[in-house]
């Protein structure tokens, strides 16, 4: 028997957010229904909304819930009816990248998560008047009341954090953190440089605060974020509208460059220059994706004294233990996340969708 819900379609590319009635597959195996209490707003929803990617729309997105699990279907064990949930993306569990511990790269991701619409069977979860609609986004589509979730993106999380303060943990919060724990990974006197304090790259400069890193340097185009930036850890920020980057890091890095980058913009010409400021053996962490079959040039020869330059999907976390501890964090004041977030009412995601692309809102996050 379906389930009956609402939730905001995109009827086409580049058309807005609808309210609609929809109905919801029952849950199969491994699925569960999860009454939505918030979702964050990404720019990924934005980017496949707009016609940037082949998901099949009509359709439902989002793709940072959270909730309370509300029924379960055949062989679920992870979660049980009553418990609080942060959604993440799902992943098959059994090719190699999953079984090593690294889902994010999982070998059916791309139509698992981003482009596909269905489950890995073909079959559809959500449905409007008899027809199919895209969804399964990330294995959730939490752009609804409630949710038919893949259990491999069910995290339980500690039920007395309050939920619309966690959402953005399942994708953009763990990116960034992601960015600098799992890939950068700084020690003593380290130099970490975020490109572009947005959710995910202040994200990151909130991780690199709770590591060993000496100068922590926020770059960015709006002076707000900068100082917010300054707030969250940065030990300097770079205008880069009023300054030139290789000029202000070499005077912050006394000519040696940063050791590790976080490239959050999605502009190539950002990311050539963070790989140019880079030092001998550093890294630059690709965050920000530009559309398909975008290219850079880089400079060969400058690479050769050990640099590397590296593509990175939801942090390369491993959700069941990564956003737990994030979550602790949270907790206890230790990632001051609701720095970022600005609330709206479900009904007003168009809204949050214009204050979000107007530079208003860092990460917008939908209340049911």
């Amino acid at each position: 028997m379906s389930i009956p819900t609402r939730a905001a379609v995109v009827e086409s590319g580049g058309a807005p957010f609808t309210l609609s009635d929809v109905e919801l597959d029952e849950p199969g195996p491994h699925e569960a229904v999860v009454r939505m209490v918030a979702t964050g707003l990404c720019h990924t929803d934005l980017g496949v909304a707009s016609g940037g990617l082949p998901f099949p729309l009509p359709g439902v997105l989002g793709h940072e819930g959270a909730g309370v699990v509300e029924a379960v279907g055949p062989s679920v064990t992870g979660v049980a009816p009553g418990d609080h949930v942060v959604l993440s993306f799902t992943s098959c569990g059994d090719c190699r990248n999953c079984r090593g511990g690294h889902p994010a790269y999982c070998a059916t991701w791309l139509p698992l998560n981003l482009i596909g619409g269905r489950r890995a069977d073909g079959s559809s979860t959500i449905s409007r008047g008899g027809e199919a609609l895209g969804g399964h986004f990330f294995g959730q589509s939490s752009f609804a009341e409630r949710a038919l979730v893949d259990e491999a993106s069910l995290v339980k999380v500690d039920p007395e954090v309050p939920l619309a303060s966690i959402a953005p943990l399942g994708c953009g919060v763990q990116t960034g953190v992601g960015a600098v724990w799992n890939v950068l990974k700084p020690v003593t006197g380290s130099t970490v440089v975020v490109l572009g304090a947005g959710a995910v790259g202040l994200s990151a400069v909130m991780a690199a605060a709770l590591t060993p890193a000496t100068n922590i340097v926020a770059v960015d185009r709006v002076a707000e974020r900068l100082a917010l930036a300054k707030e969250l850890g940065a030990t300097h920020t770079v205008n880069a509208a009023e300054a030139d980057l290789a000029e202000a890091l070499a005077g912050i890095t006394g000519g040696q460059g940063a050791d590790g980058v976080v490239e959050t913009t999605g502009n190539v010409g950002v990311l050539r220059q963070g790989v140019d400021a880079l030092a001998a053996r550093g890294t630059l962490v690709v965050v920000g994706a530009p559309p398909f079959g975008t290219e850079v040039a880089l400079d060969v020869n400058g690479l050769l004294g050990g640099k590397q330059v590296v593509g990175l999907t939801l942090g390369d976390a491993e959700t069941q233990t990564f956003i737990p501890a994030l979550v602790r964090l949270v907790k206890e004041g230790r990632l001051p996340l609701h720095r970022l977030i600005s609330t709206y009412p479900f009904a007003e995601i168009d809204q949050a969708v214009g204050d979000m692309g107007a530079g208003k809102a860092i990460k917008p996050v939908l209340t049911f």
